[in-house]
């Protein structure tokens, strides 16, 4: 019999495996997470006039991937466990690559939705695998590794959201969205050549996946994440032609989504940072959850008075909610492979609930009704989700996770 912690210990990160170049790696991983589906937005009007797409066929653009994001969290975590986590990510890494590419001769709504699933399919992969290889290879430093990680997965968002517009009217909207093969193509030729042998090794999770299915707390956690990330699934695929509605030009609207990401960037670093020095991270949580709540009140109300600022607000507060809730979630569990199979069921479950966000409100929109509605929706979750986050004190991690620390002696 083993225990949590003599696992964590044999777990721990040598001294390669906390290099630059593993926290490089970690970077690099994340800026291909999200180009491929902010590009869409702000050339979504060029789209549906070259191809006819409907408010809703277009929403499955953005929401496909989230559901595979949650689907494939799980298979992310089998994949690993067969083949080892080098080869996992490899193949999500050409996963990416190969959605991005086919959409160079896409023409229509089918071959669209096609590759959003097929990139959709490796982002997920990825996205499962990332916090539990963060856990193990920066035991001591994982606010900073996160920190990184989130940022860089959002700044890559706020460049595809910037350079879709231009890239559309110089080379075709096919250009846009297929250029973002490039970068996922460089970094699994660097993965393959610098990742530390730590990462070859399979992951040898001691429970299943579905072990977290009767554990409480996992489903408060899952539900936390799910929700309270819904607002940036609805910014990413509505937030440019919201404004565009109201009279901005596209390259206007795409550079509002590119201001969100980079504010999402500083959110997602300076947030953990602030958290570091206490393990009770709710008051930050707090923090990220208003700042969202200021945004989403300002698009509802005043909309075209202060987008910019509207725009920054809940930028800092996603950006810095979604690695805060990753890292109170590898927090409840001391064993990285513990940490890291909770965190693919979080996700898991919490993208599924993301995934249902921009569906509805293109929904609303084909139905007749407007975007403020849509917003005023994510503001009741931002005070729900508040209201849930008093749950989440240190002092409740070990209870809550009892019943995976005993099935894992």
């Amino acid at each position: 019999m083993s225990d949590p912690g003599t696992a964590q210990a044999v777990h721990r990160p040598h001294a390669a495996s906390v290099s630059c170049g593993a926290l490089a790696l970690l970077v690099l991983a994340g800026l291909n997470l999200r180009p491929f589906l902010t590009a869409f937005g702000p050339v979504l009007d060029v789209v549906r006039a070259d191809t006819g797409l409907g408010f809703r066929a277009a929403a499955l653009l953005t929401t496909l991937p989230f559901v595979l994001m949650g689907v494939v969290a799980g298979v992310g975590v089998g994949l690993a466990r067969r083949v080892g986590e080098q080869r996992a990510l490899t193949v999500a890494l050409a996963l990416i690559a190969a959605g991005c590419t086919a959409r160079l001769w896409t023409g229509g709504s089918a071959g669209l939705i096609g590759t959003a699933i097929v990139a959709g399919a490796g982002v997920a992969v990825i996205q499962a695998l990332v916090p539990g290889l963060a856990k193990r290879w920066f035991v001591d430093r994982l606010p900073l590794a996160m920190g990184l990680y989130s940022a860089a997965l959002v700044g890559g968002g706020a460049f595809g959201a910037v350079a879709s517009p231009w890239l559309a009217a110089h080379g075709g909207w096919h250009l846009a969205l297929a250029v973002w093969a490039v970068p996922a193509l460089m970094t699994l030729a660097l993965w393959r050549a610098k990742a530390p042998r730590d990462a070859v090794r399979a992951t040898a999770v001691s429970v299943p996946l579905t072990a977290f299915a009767r554990v409480p707390r996992a489903w408060l956690l899952a539900l936390f994440f799910g929700l309270s990330n819904s607002g940036y699934a609805s910014l990413v695929a509505w937030l440019p032609a919201f404004y565009h509605s109201i009279g901005m030009s596209p390259q206007a609207s795409g550079n509002l989504l590119a201001w969100m990401a980079l504010f999402q960037a500083i959110g997602a670093l300076a947030m953990p940072m602030l958290a570091k020095r206490s393990p009770d991270r709710r008051a930050v949580l707090w923090l990220t959850l208003a700042l969202q709540a200021a945004g989403f009140i300002g698009f509802a109300t005043l909309p075209a008075l202060a987008p910019w600022l509207w725009v920054a607000s809940v930028g800092l507060g996603l950006g810095g909610f979604f690695s805060m809730s990753l890292i109170v979630t590898l927090d409840h569990l001391p064993d990285a492979r513990l940490a890291g199979a909770l965190a693919a069921f979080v996700q898991g479950i919490g993208f599924l609930t993301v995934a249902a966000s921009p569906w509805l409100i293109g929904w609303l929109r084909d139905a007749g009704g407007g975007f403020a509605i849509a917003w005023w929706i994510h503001l009741g979750v931002i005070v729900a989700m508040a209201a849930l986050n008093a749950a989440f004190a240190p002092a409740g991690y070990r209870h809550g996770m009892a019943r995976i620390t005993g099935a894992a002696r």
